[in-house]
């Protein structure tokens, strides 16, 4: 008689097992491009998985170099997400070979898209050339820095979840509107945060933060576009430094990992502070509030430099 209870329980852990083998093999292997993106799919994803990032901090979306290994992953995700052609040129060859889902959330509908040069200030009359594809008038690809597209992202990164994991489906819409309702609440931070620094002139040396001047009614004065391994000539050093001297007490942000060589050059002398944005939050934990730490890092470092002026 011993022996049915003991074949019970074996049954019970044999049918256990065979769940937690099932359920494992369910979990959907998210990976994103950038880092921004695998924020905004870990809002989405928060309890269930951790979503991948592609890129490893510090790397330039614009010109990243695959490694075999990023081959291979990228053909194995159950999810990829990218910002498209605009931005990660080196990704469409290597999609092609792909049969999952692939999702370039620039072409997402609901997507509020700016292009370079909308206006007369979008570069600055030093620039020499515009860096790598910031040409008047071609899509402007750092578009995760509006919150409103955020929202459009994270609303189709739980379609596709719940879709192809509807045990989790609930929690994935829930998730989706917890991000929303902290997304409501950094935009008034932010708002707040730099009401006072609306019309106080900055520079940069990359213009990729146009969305979210946008959204909180800032605007660079400048953009000084120089390539990171080409040191520029006097004649350009020399009008750079008029424009600054022009403007007076100003700030100019470079973007982490690299200042450019001649920042300090430019500014020797000049009432003009140096500072970083980083647009990119390489460094960021994927958390369910990662996205809002970036931005909120963001807002806090333009008005720590402008407030000083």
């Amino acid at each position: 008689m011993s022996i049915v209870p003991r074949l019970f329980r074996l049954f019970v852990a044999f049918t256990f097992s065979l769940f937690a083998i099932g359920s494992a093999q369910a979990e959907v292997r998210v990976l994103t491009s950038i880092k921004p993106l695998q924020l905004i799919a870990a809002a989405v994803q928060d309890g269930v998985a951790i979503p991948e990032v592609l890129l490893p901090p510090g790397a330039s979306p614009h010109n990243y170099a695959l490694r075999p290994s990023d081959v291979r992953k990228v053909q194995s995700v159950d999810l990829l997400y990218w910002i498209g052609p605009d931005m990660e040129g080196f990704l469409p060859r290597v999609l092609k070979g792909r049969s999952l889902p692939s999702v370039a959330v620039q072409d997402l509908p609901g997507m509020k898209l700016r292009r370079f040069a909308e206006d007369s200030h979008s570069h600055a009359e030093d620039a020499d050339e515009h860096d790598h594809d910031h040409r008047p008038g071609s899509l402007d690809a750092h578009l995760w820095l509006s919150p409103v597209n955020a929202r459009v992202i994270a609303t189709r990164m739980a379609a596709d979840l719940s879709a192809a994991d509807p045990a989790n489906a609930t929690r994935y819409q829930d998730n989706l509107k917890a991000f929303s309702e902290r997304l409501d609440a950094l935009d008034t931070r932010l708002k707040a945060r730099l009401a006072g620094i609306a019309g106080k002139p900055y520079f940069v040396f990359h213009e990729a933060f146009d969305y979210f001047e946008d959204a909180y009614g800032l605007k660079h004065t400048g953009v000084f576009s120089v390539a990171a391994e080409v040191q520029p000539g006097a004649q350009h050093v020399a009008a750079m430094r008029a424009r600054l001297q022009q403007v007076g007490k100003t700030c100019v942000f470079s973007e982490p990992p690299l200042r450019p060589r001649l920042a300090e050059t430019l500014v020797a002398g000049l009432p003009v502070k140096l500072a970083e944005l980083d647009a990119l939050g390489g460094y960021t934990p994927a958390s369910a509030t990662g996205y809002e730490q970036v931005l909120e890092k963001l807002g806090n470092d333009l008005a720590g430099c402008l407030e000083q002026l």
